[in-house]
């Protein structure tokens, strides 16, 4: 019960579905979800966590990076089929569409350009 309510809580924000579907296509730089999504970077990070604890997400560091994937063939079943309600849910939704969009524009950028306005 409880990994289902983890998952249902990590589902009922719209920005977390966003970030969510944001890692279809493969992993992104915690940079790259900040610019899509437009918010804070303390934001972003608390929102990547609760998907995290859900077990929807991975993520991994590398030297001063942070990315981030979709669970693998190795997550429990719940969070596989929730991840592809959702992807099927959503996959023709305007809004979400645009972010694929706005996505690849992102990933054409130098993530060290992208994150040089959130260092302090």
């Amino acid at each position: 019960m409880d990994a289902f309510l983890d998952i249902a809580k990590a589902l009922s924000d719209a920005t977390r579905v966003r970030a969510l579907l944001a890692l279809r296509n493969g992993e992104l730089c915690l940079c790259q979800i900040i610019e899509l999504l437009g918010l804070a970077p303390s934001t972003v990070s608390k929102h990547l966590d609760l998907l995290f604890r859900a077990g929807l997400v991975e993520r991994r560091k590398e030297s001063r990076w942070c990315y981030f994937r979709l669970a693998g063939e190795q997550a429990p079943p719940q969070v596989r089929e929730a991840i592809q309600w959702v992807r099927a849910s959503l996959e023709r939704d305007p809004a979400i569409r645009q972010d694929a969009r706005t996505l690849g524009y992102i990933k054409k950028r130098d993530p060290a350009e992208l994150s040089a306005c959130y260092r302090s």
